[in-house]
């Protein structure tokens, strides 16, 4: 039984040791951080350390002990940027001048003590409590077998460092725990902060949502129904009025089918699941549909592709499609019955898009929009690093022209997938 006990004792003294060796046989850089607070007193730790450092070397009696106080005055300020081994040269340093005819020891010379105090309570500040004990007893060990033998000592009570030392590694400890604390605090007023940001964001999109379900979804499905119910209300209609109620109402169909991706993507309650749960994004190579539907209302749409068509990254084809679906949109409602040309251009890192239409050559009147246009294309554009440019033309038409960066890597391994 004393066996089993003797051998626990030693596996843990073993493990303490092994702590203990961890702790302190580091030479990792622990720099002092810059003081949270005003700009003009970031830095005034690190300046009173060193103002510290030199005031106690000049304490130093005698031109024989001051360079020994200029070099320990020199270890307190490595230790702004490596404490623990700038601990280890202060003790060896204690260790050493001891036995020399200019001890640090002698009576009105408390620099040695404090310089080490100094250390000890970077330590501290830059550690955990573990390893600022095990610092802290180490040093007291060293002051006292350094004034054990007896004579020419500073204090005639051996315990006087050891106090010394624990007052700093209290106040480091202290300093530490209370940075800590102030700490943890900001990151939990960032976090209730993001978390309110993020609530009100989604209030904000779900009222949105509501919205347009009540109000854009309704009358969608209004214009639907009597585009499916007109051509009934008259005897034999044409068959021109016929295509046309029909094109209505798959377009208000497929206006639905879209509105309803929007409000899945409102009522996400993360980026992660703003996915629309209806099915995968448009993409350019479903432009063909809207210039066919717009050529139905009455444009003529010339729609040119050059470069190597090929799949972009997903952000950009949705942006694409929508930046060229918008500004058909716009040519529709202000210039109904215009020529309208749309270039499409693959470049190797970029993808270029220019809707041009022409002037009205109809009579039927225009229909304001909301103004919106411009501007939700632009931030397509913007959202994307890209840049758009509109307005008008001399023949009296307007240019939509976006340049939108398509990320090269991307970019050559789609080109190399598709090739």
């Amino acid at each position: 039984m004393s066996r089993i006990v003797h051998v626990d004792r030693a596996d843990a003294m073993g493990a303490v040791l092994r702590g203990v060796r961890a702790d302190l046989l580091t030479s990792a850089r622990q720099p002092l951080p810059p003081m949270a607070g005003p700009r003009p007193l970031k830095w005034l730790p690190h300046v009173l350390i060193v103002l510290a450092a030199v005031l106690l070397a000049a304490t130093a009696e005698g031109t024989e002990a001051a360079p020994f106080a200029i070099a320990h005055a020199v270890i307190l300020v490595s230790a702004l940027r490596w404490p623990v081994p700038a601990w280890w040269l202060s003790m060896a340093f204690l260790a050493g001048t001891a036995a020399t005819p200019y001890s640090p020891t002698f009576i009105g010379q408390p620099w040695p003590w404090f310089v080490h105090a100094g250390v000890l309570f970077l330590v501290a500040l830059r550690n955990r409590p573990r390893v600022a004990v095990e610092t802290l007893l180490l040093s007291g060990l060293l002051a006292g077998g350094m004034q054990w033998p007896g004579g020419d000592l500073l204090w005639e009570d051996p315990l006087t460092p050891a106090v010394i030392f624990a007052v700093a590694v209290f106040l480091g400890t202290s300093a530490r725990s209370l940075r800590e604390t102030r700490q943890r605090l900001q990151e939990q007023q960032a976090a209730t902060i993001a978390e309110r940001g993020r609530r009100a964001l989604l209030e904000e999109r779900a009222r949105i949502a509501r919205e347009l379900h009540d109000v854009v979804a309704h009358h969608m499905s209004v214009i639907s129904i009597q585009a499916d119910a007109a051509p009934y209300r008259v005897e034999d209609p044409p068959e021109e009025l016929v295509t046309a109620f029909a094109v209505i109402r798959q377009n208000a169909l497929e206006a639905l089918t879209e509105l309803r991706h929007v409000l899945g993507v409102l009522r996400a309650e993360s980026a992660d699941d703003s996915l629309p749960p209806g099915g995968p994004q448009p993409t350019l190579h479903q432009l063909g549909n809207v210039v066919d539907n717009v050529r139905s209302a009455g444009l003529r749409v010339e729609l040119d592709v050059s470069g190597t068509a090929r799949p972009l990254p997903p952000g950009v084809e949705l942006s694409g499609f929508r930046i060229v679906q918008e500004a058909l949109s716009n040519a529709l409602r202000h210039a109904p019955g215009s020529t309208v040309r749309v270039e499409i251009v693959y470049a190797l890192s970029t993808l270029r898009l220019r809707v041009l239409n022409g002037p009205s050559r109809d009579k039927t009147k225009p229909s304001p929009g909301a103004g919106h246009g411009i501007m939700g294309m632009r931030e397509r554009a913007a959202m994307l690093g890209g840049e758009l440019a509109a307005g008008p033309t001399p023949g009296g038409g307007y240019e939509v022209s976006v340049l939108l960066p398509v990320p090269v890597d991307t970019a050559t391994t789609a080109k190399e997938g598709h090739t």
